[in-house]
Order: structure tokens, then C-alpha cells, then sequence
């Protein structure tokens, strides 16, 4: 690798495509050959397991979805998320009401998402439950040789740092953000969310009884009907459209029994969002 003098004789570089770019240049990036993304864990499948729709609902949806997780471990790998839920909605309430701002929110969302994968880590121990972190993502080969079911928390660690949104101060980029953004790190084979509903609606069917499914969609598509609401955080579909290894997201009805078990075999159950 060669380095290369300024004219000017005070600074070194090392001869690089990057070499003097500001790295802001909208060009460049159309410029640039990159190797394809490599899939780190392709085999791997990250399952969301829903604060609001699962996790607040404790005893009445739990049991059963980690039975099922449980039964499917010696025949699939996988990386749970966890929710907020209620609890992370209360934090958000208090904080907006004394001034916080966004990160400080984000920060809260961050615990009560941790404690949820606390949970479900400690109820799934006896069969390999095990909490990790963001940090820990590079050790899964580890985890599942030894037979563990890794449990992470589902809010990005952006924090303190998290993005200001365009109006008020409720971070943009939570649990279902952090879960998409996993799963198209590690290139996983695929990306679940475990929810109390058969998938996605063209409104609340909790609220409006009239609402629609919507079995297949494209994220084109979903973006065209400009709906009011989504069962998923807007930004996971930017996160499917542009990446390179990510090209569904499928949403089941985890209190449904076996709907788990056919997800993880790529049956069409739920709503599948595709990149194109």
C-alpha cells in the first residue's frame, strides 16, 4: 500500500479510492465499486417478539410462544428482539411532558426494551435462553454451538444520538427499526415480527373493524397507499428498499399456534412486505 506526499510536503495519505474525498459528494457514491454485501449468519432468523402485542400481555401470550420458539430450536437458528410495549409509551409520556429530548426519550425506550429481552431470556434459560447485546452480534456462531438461544434487546443503540424527527420528540428509529437494521447486518435468512395480529391492515383493526388485510405487498406499493398507520416503524421500509441482503419482512400472528413454526420454514403466514 503506497502513501502519497501533498504538494504542499505536510500530509501523508495512503492511496486509497477515498483518498481526499469529503465523503458527502452525492456522486460518489454512484462512483464507487464495492464488493455485495457479504451475509455474515445466512442462515439465521431474527424474530421480534411484540412489547405491546406479546410481552405487556405476560402470562396470557408468552408461554405459548416460547414453547413454540423452543420446539423449533434444534431445526432453525434464532435471534430474538424484544419490544417496549405499554411501559416504554409511559416513559415516552413523562419525558415529552418534562422537556426531554429525543435522545434522553430514546435512552428510556432503551431500558424498558432491555428489560423485556430480560425477561424472555431468564423464561427461555432452561432451554439456552441467553440476554446478549449489540456488542455480542459478532459471537453468535458461539452461542449457537453451544446451544443458546440469543435474546437481544430490539431498540437501536443510538440513545443519546438518536435522530430529532421532523415534529416532537418520539424517537423515530425504535424496536422494529433496530430488529430490520439487524437483520440486514448479519444478512439473515429471515426477518419476523411476532405480533397479536394476522399481519398488516390499511388501518388499525383494533380500531376500525372495517380495516383490510393485506397479504403481499411491496414496499413501493405500501408507500403509495399513504396509510395513517402501519403495524411496523415507517423507517423499516427505507431499511428493506436499500438493502442489499434484506428482501422481506414478514408479520405474523404469534398467538395463532404453528403460525411460528411455519414462518420459519418460509411459508407464506402473515403479511410479506418485499423490497421490490
Amino acid at each position: 500500500m503506497s502513501l502519497i506526499r501533498e504538494k504542499d510536503g505536510k500530509r501523508l495519505h495512503v492511496k486509497s479510492r477515498l483518498m481526499g474525498e469529503s465523503l458527502v459528494s452525492r456522486k460518489l457514491a454512484s462512483t464507487m465499486e464495492t464488493a455485495p454485501q457479504v451475509r455474515l449468519f445466512p442462515d439465521v432468523n431474527v424474530l421480534k417478539i411484540g412489547g405491546q402485542s406479546i410481552s405487556d400481555r405476560g402470562a396470557k401470550a408468552l408461554p405459548p410462544i416460547l414453547k413454540e420458539i423452543v420446539a423449533n430450536k434444534d431445526s432453525h437458528k434464532m435471534l430474538l428482539t424484544t419490544g417496549g410495549g405499554t411501559r416504554s409509551r409511559h416513559i415516552y409520556t413523562i419525558g415529552l411532558e418534562m422537556g426531554m429530548p429525543t435522545g434522553v426519550v430514546a435512552k428510556f425506550g432503551s431500558a424498558v426494551s432491555e428489560q423485556n429481552a430480560l425477561l424472555i431470556a431468564t423464561l427461555l434459560a432452561p432451554w439456552g435462553g441467553i440476554l446478549i447485546d449489540s456488542a455480542d452480534i459478532v459471537k453468535l456462531w458461539s452461542y449457537f454451538e453451544q446451544g443458546c438461544i440469543p435474546v437481544c434487546p430490539g431498540m437501536p443503540p443510538y440513545d443519546y444520538f438518536s435522530f430529532p424527527p421532523a415534529q416532537g420528540r418520539i424517537p423515530l428509529h425504535r424496536t422494529d427499526v433496530g430488529t430490520a437494521l439487524l437483520a440486514h447486518l448479519i444478512g439473515a435468512r429471515s426477518c419476523i415480527f411476532v405480533k397479536d395480529e394476522k399481519g398488516l391492515y390499511t388501518d388499525d383493526p383494533k380500531k376500525n373493524p372495517e380495516a383490510e388485510f393485506i397479504a403481499d405487498i411491496t414496499v413501493d406499493e405500501l408507500t403509495g397507499l399513504d396509510l395513517d398507520d402501519l403495524i411496523i416503524e415507517r423507517p423499516c421500509l427505507e431499511i428493506l428498499a436499500n438493502s442489499e441482503v434484506l428482501d422481506v419482512i414478514q408479520i405474523i400472528d404469534g398467538t395463532v399456534e404453528g403460525n411460528i413454526t411455519r414462518a420459519l420454514r418460509g411459508e407464506h403466514v402473515g403479511t410479506f412486505i418485499r423490497k421490490g
